[in-house]
């Protein structure tokens, strides 16, 4: 009686599993009439994906130094704070707002560089009348031509600079001619300005530059002395001392020289010159055809 009772359970067990398996079949038939024939992609979440990039990430950093690990966070920064902008917005007028940033600020700049060279030189002052507007039309024309005369002999300040100083001082109260005189002392008396070696003492200015030819060299009375000796042209003969430290090039008697910003000095009453690292020498004969006769 006990063996048909457990062949009884088999068979009972049996029926059961073949149920479930039919049971199981339908239910994932009837999932894939539902969804269709493929199953949906699944994707990841932002949140995962970020921990998979860190992840990552950290796995990289595994086993570099320190130095190499702070570039690459520094490089991380500035990628994420390039890729951030200011409005966060698709149309952006950030663009627009730098460059108006850049002309502002240098609209200013250029304000102060004028106020600045005003200070040192009035007729480069924007903010006062031109003196010009206040001759008549003949006096201007005469004023122009004595301007571009000026200008051709020194060639150092523009025709419309000379032409405001001559027309200041004719609205100052001085003739033509007095204008004229005032104004090329002035243009021969500016730095930079080649003037006469006996107008070397007259210049309004610490430096000085001269032209004339090497008249006689002797020899230094200091080790810290590369050479001394005199140098003339028409007008007069100055002194001219080259220290070794200024690394000028060497003169040889009667070498025609253009020395242009040397120091000035006195001593009992007499300006003499000094060549230093400023300064500049040329030699306008040297390699020309003629001196190889």
């Amino acid at each position: 009686m006990s063996s048909k009772n457990a062949l009884g359970n088999e068979g009972t067990e049996t029926v059961l599993a073949t149920e479930q398996s039919a049971l199981d079949a339908w239910t994932a038939a009837e999932s894939e009439r539902a969804w269709g024939a493929e199953t949906p992609e699944l994707q990841a979440t932002y949140a995962q994906e970020r921990a998979a990039r860190v992840d990552v990430t950290y796995e990289e950093r595994r086993g570099l130094t320190l130095e190499a690990e702070e570039r690459l966070a520094a490089r991380e920064w500035e990628i994420e704070r390039t890729r951030t902008r200011y409005d966060r917005e698709q149309y952006s007028d950030r663009e627009a707002r730098t460059s108006k940033t850049v002309a502002t600020g240098s609209i200013a700049k250029r304000a102060d560089f004028q106020a600045r060279a005003a200070s040192v030189d009035e007729r480069l002052d924007k903010t006062k009348a031109d003196p010009r507007e206040r001759v008549s039309k003949s006096k201007l024309g005469v004023i122009n031509q004595q301007a571009a005369r000026i200008h051709g002999e020194f060639r150092k300040s523009s025709r419309a600079a000379l032409s405001r100083e001559l027309a200041e001082h004719v609205v100052a109260g001085k003739d033509g001619l007095s204008s004229a005189v005032a104004v090329m002392e002035a243009e021969r008396t500016r730095r930079g300005t080649v003037v006469p070696i006996s107008a070397v003492g007259d210049v309004n200015s610490s430096e000085v530059s001269i032209e004339g030819r090497v008249q006689t060299l002797w020899e230094p009375s200091s080790s810290k002395i590369q050479q001394v000796g005199l140098v003339e042209d028409e007008s007069g003969v100055v002194k001219v001392t080259v220290w070794k430290r200024a690394k000028q090039p060497l003169f040889t008697e009667g070498d025609v020289v253009s020395i242009h910003a040397a120091a000035k000095s006195w001593y009992e009453g007499r300006c003499s010159l000094a060549l230093t690292g400023w300064s500049r020498v040329t030699f306008p004969e040297r390699g020309r055809w003629w001196s190889s006769e």
